[in-house]
């Protein structure tokens, strides 16, 4: 118990190994959202070709198709990657080297998942509503993302710093 005039203790009392398993965990708990949604959208784009009105794409609607198949198909590789890396360096008293790369592994696969979004909607205006619309759509995705995922952390942390004197969760 703090007495009334004690300034409350910021912060948590863990070890670094505590911190690194906790950390590692929060980090695989993003990267199973991650993987659901592009599962989803994966499995979405691998049905196109079998529509009927497939065939009516023009050149663009199908390049811009395959593109965003290989997005879906690398963002996946990243967001499993942690995976492999955390079976190959498992029980070597490397649990920080495995969640520094799990960390930038995941911004990338966050990035792969910008892409795929932005990409799968510009398909979809484009081939319902014309290539503008497509463009149009495609271009807002990106400042919506931009001002969203990476914008609003940016913000989120400068304004966590300025209160709490630059402490980090780690």
């Amino acid at each position: 118990m703090t007495e009334p005039d004690q300034i409350p203790r910021i912060g948590r009392n863990e070890s670094t190994e505590e911190r690194m398993d906790r950390n590692w965990m929060e980090l695989i708990q993003e990267l199973r959202v991650l993987q659901t949604g592009v599962q989803i959208l994966g499995g979405f784009l691998l049905t196109l070709p079998f529509q009927a009105r497939f065939s009516e794409l023009d050149d663009w609607q199908q390049n811009l198709y395959l593109f965003n198949v290989m997005t879906a198909a690398l963002t996946t590789v990243l967001i499993v990657l942690p995976v492999s890396v955390h079976r190959r360096l498992f029980r070597r008293g490397l649990k920080a080297t495995l969640v520094s790369s799990a960390d930038v592994i995941t911004k990338w696969a966050l990035a792969g998942v910008a892409i795929l979004i932005t990409g799968s909607a510009s398909l979809v205006f484009d081939v319902t509503a014309g290539r503008t619309a497509g463009l149009v759509a495609g271009g807002g995705i990106i400042l919506v993302l931009l001002v969203f995922v990476v914008g609003m952390p940016l913000w989120l942390q400068r304004r966590a710093g300025a209160t709490n004197g630059n402490s980090k969760d780690g």
